[in-house]
């Protein structure tokens, strides 16, 4: 009787610390990772701007791709205070790497998006997001450098509409 108790208490406690870890909002550093030509960059506009981050992983680039036109065409998370930039889970792609770097560079030619690459789990390891693969994630951080949203892969209607309430105020 007395182990059934503990293991209780011990399954309380990990569940309790499971969910504190995910708490939000919670601090997050700036990650070194690396631009499209394998060079060390950190994440742009930093402690200037409210950042909008789209981590992905290559095999599911338009995982939520209405929703994500749905924002661009409309405006709704734009504003003087956000920036937006992609970085591709290189980690988790079954593509060569140079494959992904291609179409990615390819795409920033196009529309002039900031695009970087997570070669081996850094962002998703130093921001404990957990396992990425296979997900589109959507990543809000403030000035303060506090990971203020994260959802990992497809959204629903109410998902959506949580992203937009955490996004609006920093616009």
């Amino acid at each position: 009787m007395k182990i059934k108790a503990l293991l209780l208490v011990l399954a309380a406690l990990m569940l309790g610390i499971s969910a504190d870890a995910q708490s939000l909002p919670r601090p997050v550093r700036n990650v070194e990772v690396q631009d499209l030509d394998g060079k060390k960059a950190r994440l742009p506009w930093w402690g200037e701007k409210n950042l909008l981050i789209f981590y992905v992983d290559p095999e599911v680039p338009k995982q939520n791709h209405e929703f994500i036109t749905y924002i661009e065409e409309t405006g709704r998370v734009q504003g003087p205070n956000i920036e937006g930039f992609g970085i591709v889970n290189l980690k988790d792609a079954v593509y060569p790497n140079s494959l992904v770097r291609q179409i990615a560079d390819a795409r920033t030619a196009k529309n002039g998006a900031t695009i970087l690459c997570d070669p081996d789990h850094w962002i998703s390891s130093a921001w404990r997001l957990g396992d990425c693969n296979n997900c589109f994630v959507i990543m809000l951080v403030n000035k303060r450098g506090e990971l203020v949203y994260v959802h990992k892969g497809v959204m629903s209607e109410a998902e959506q509409k949580r992203f937009i309430a955490a996004a609006e105020p920093l616009r």
